[in-house]
């Protein structure tokens, strides 16, 4: 077979068993995309119950639905040995089926190693870091088959909705692995007729806000222990808050939010988000320890609003200060007296996006961009041997 032939042909198998719509979904999407525009096709592995795929996905793309991962090593059996990119570590059983088929294994890092068991991750062949700040927690934990160019992402808010007024949905994102979530998602849908559902309108003063899925990997409630009496002694800033968790995840951060319970409000996961990003004069992210790379840091920016973060990795990588951003330090290290002065300089003077100073930055994170990066990705998966034609 020709090289040319070999190219049309080829194809990537990728495992995405997520059931809710997160940043890894997201990614998912815009790196099939990039591999169409490298003349890789995709086939994915998804549950049966994400139902968002068909929206995200290129249209030539085939969608196997399982609902295990016993499931995909029966499939794959059938498939002569090819390129598998996974989007979360393997169970030991799976990867050792795929190794065992002849499968060429490689996984996303979408996680930095921060208290987290490498061995997962281990039995990969190669592992791709979102960022800079991924791929040296792979490297402090001795996984040396970390490829060594950060893929980095895109602000891809073409998917993400129609436009159309902000209306004030559940905050709550039910777990349905857990009795308490079942029973309180399945309470809820009966309430709703019930509850009013306000348009957004922006409040005078200051307006900070989240938007995020209300994850532990974000580290709200620890961040707002410190923040919530800073922002309690400016009365006149805001906080909006776009997104949804599990129930614990919501009652820890309205708990560590209480004395400015008055000043924020929950608006729910919102489809359009660019529309929230526009609400905002600055985003607010977590703490960064945890945090691979922050979509919504990257998006923010695209969409004109600065962000404000810790001044450490990953938000150093995806953020520049006094561009695109500003940085304070840790509040956890000085008990949120850097963040004041932060909030004390917004409030006498607000800060903006410098446009054309910050243009070069910006296009690190454009289609085009990231694009590029796969194509070298690929070109190096060739050299290795890892991409074979579709049967």
């Amino acid at each position: 077979m020709s090289s040319n032939e070999t190219m049309e042909q080829a194809r990537c198998y990728q495992i995405n068993l997520q059931r809710g719509c997160g940043g890894g979904e997201v990614y998912t999407g815009f790196f099939s995309r990039a591999l169409a525009a490298c003349n890789i096709e995709t086939t994915l592995f998804a549950h049966p119950g994400a139902g968002f795929w068909d929206a995200r996905l290129p249209a030539a793309a085939r969608i196997e639905r399982v609902a295990t991962a016993a499931e995909v090593a029966a499939r794959m059996q059938a498939v002569e040995p090819a390129w598998i990119v996974c989007h979360a570590p393997l169970t030991g059983a799976l990867a050792k089926a795929l190794r065992a088929q002849g499968h060429r294994l490689c996984c996303f890092a979408h996680m930095p190693l921060y208290g987290r068991n490498p061995e997962p991750l281990a039995a990969c062949e190669t592992i791709f870091p979102v960022s800079a700040y991924v791929l040296d927690s792979l490297l402090a934990h001795g996984l040396e088959q970390a490829y060594r160019e950060p893929l980095l992402g895109v602000a891809d808010l073409s998917l993400r909705g129609a436009a159309g007024a902000i209306r004030q949905a559940s905050p709550y994102d039910w777990d349905r692995r857990k009795y308490r979530d079942r029973l309180l998602g399945w309470l809820e849908p009966l309430a709703e007729p019930f509850r009013s559902r306000p348009a957004f309108q922006r409040r005078p003063g200051v307006t900070l806000g989240i938007v995020s899925r209300l994850t532990p990997i974000k580290q709200f409630p620890l961040l707002f222990e410190v923040l919530a009496p800073v922002l309690a002694r400016h009365p006149h800033v805001r906080l909006e808050i776009f997104g949804a968790g599990g129930y614990a995840s919501v009652r820890a951060l309205r708990r560590a939010l209480g004395p400015v319970l008055e000043q924020t409000r929950f608006w729910g996961h919102q489809a359009d988000v660019s529309a929230a990003y526009r609400q905002l004069d600055y985003l607010l992210t977590g703490l960064p320890e945890k945090e691979a790379l922050g979509l919504n840091v990257i998006e923010a920016q695209a969409c004109g609003t600065p962000v404000l973060a810790v001044a450490a990795p990953p938000f150093t990588e995806t953020v520049v200060d006094e561009v695109s951003g500003l940085f304070y330090p840790d509040p956890r290290s000085d008990h949120g007296v850097g963040f004041g002065r932060l909030i004390e300089r917004l409030e006498a003077a607000p800060f903006r996006i410098d446009a054309a100073a910050a243009a070069g930055h910006l296009a690190r994170f454009g289609e085009a961009a990231f694009v590029e990066r796969v194509g070298r990705l690929v070109a190096w998966c060739r050299r290795h041997g890892m991409l074979a034609a579709s049967i």
